[in-house]
């Protein structure tokens, strides 16, 4: 198969398999916070939203709001800093930040709400100045319009 057409194939049957799984697992709600950085189980999505990766459909989120202790609003993050045609990924949909020596991208334009369950293990917590350009663009980008 050519590698590229590989490259675009999603995984629909393997999430499927998971996200049940994930909808009935009844455990105590783990402690997040604003500003935390968690692994995530964002399975595999439609067309451009952001899918998570690996076996366990996976990526790194920024904890921007807790609503209760089952219920929060995430910011996918990436380490892809260009399109696939070269460009960079900037602007007020992308903001760039520095977590562990890596450079990442909150995924502003990918915002979502999700329950506890798909949240896999907390990696730490984003500093409060990263944290605060990343809302401050947030409330410019979807409220101060």
């Amino acid at each position: 198969m050519n590698k590229n057409i590989k490259k675009f194939i999603k995984r629909f049957q393997e999430w499927f398999i998971i996200k049940p799984n994930l909808d009935i697992s009844e455990h105590k709600p783990p402690f997040f916070s604003e500003r935390d950085i968690w692994w995530c189980r964002l399975g595999e999505n439609i067309g451009i939203e952001i899918s998570g990766k690996g076996r366990e459909f996976a990526r790194p989120v920024i904890v921007l709001k807790k609503f209760s202790q089952r219920l929060l609003l995430i910011i996918p993050t990436t380490t892809k800093l260009t399109f696939s045609n070269g460009t960079e990924k900037e602007g007020e949909r992308f903001i760039k930040f520095i977590y562990n020596d890596i450079v990442m991208l909150a995924c502003l334009e990918q915002v979502r709400t999700i329950d506890y369950r798909r949240l896999k293990n907390k990696l730490g917590q984003l500093d409060k100045k990263d944290f605060r350009l990343i809302h401050t663009s947030f409330q410019n980008l979807f409220i101060k319009k």
